[in-house]
């Protein structure tokens, strides 16, 4: 569920987690997770179905986005301004950006956009979740992408761990010496509070992770 509280902004859940005060109803959690859905089909990958432009850099602007969502989705028709900057504000994995009245997600994409993320700091290990199936192929050749443009690390074996749940039930955990990669000029871009992206990991960086 999404709620505002007046002392302490956006927060999901039934209560503020800073003053347990109620707030106020912005988003029932089915209307929450769809909102997700649509924010994350015409971020990373469908912006021409709902005639909208995106620059080079990922941006839409917000307000075309939701009147385009209000034209083509009727059960959409209460969508304002705050109930996007509540689902960017509240995300836990920070896949999305608000920035001069645009928004943009930053990560996930299937096509190419310059995104512009921040390329220090990045952690001196991260890590990669994979499959049985897969897991000798990469350890030989290297991590490269797939369905998406970059290739998504994680910033601990548990969020790793999480994301390869989505594909199968117990996913190999492999770890990436980015401090490594990057000393040998490997860019790697921090795109969320949990998610890294970069173009390709060569094998010599990967081996399998310890919990």
């Amino acid at each position: 569920m999404l709620r505002e509280c007046r002392e302490h902004g956006y927060f999901r859940g039934e209560d503020c987690p800073i003053c347990g005060e109620e707030g106020k109803f912005l988003a029932s959690e089915r209307e929450l997770d769809n909102i997700g859905r649509l924010m994350a089909g015409v971020l990373r990958h469908f912006p021409e179905r709902f005639g909208l432009d995106m620059d080079e850099h990922g941006w839409i602007d917000m307000r075309e986005f939701i009147t385009a969502v209000q034209m083509r989705r009727r059960d959409f028709h209460w969508l304002r301004p705050h109930h996007i900057h509540a689902v960017i504000e509240t995300d836990p994995k920070g896949r999305y950006q608000f920035k001069n009245g645009a928004i943009r997600a930053t990560y996930g994409h299937s096509f190419e956009v310059d995104l512009e993320l921040p390329s220090d700091d990045i952690p001196d290990k991260l890590f990669y979740p994979t499959t049985e199936e897969e897991v000798d192929i990469l350890l030989e050749t290297g991590i490269r992408p797939s369905d998406r443009k970059k290739v998504h690390l994680s910033k601990t074996y548990n969020d790793a761990e999480i994301a390869g749940k989505h594909r199968v039930e117990n996913p190999i955990i492999l770890s990436v010496d980015t401090k490594y990669a990057q000393d040998k000029g490997i860019t790697i871009q921090k795109a969320g509070k949990t998610v890294y992206i970069t173009d390709t990991i060569p094998a010599e960086y990967i081996k399998k992770a310890e919990k």
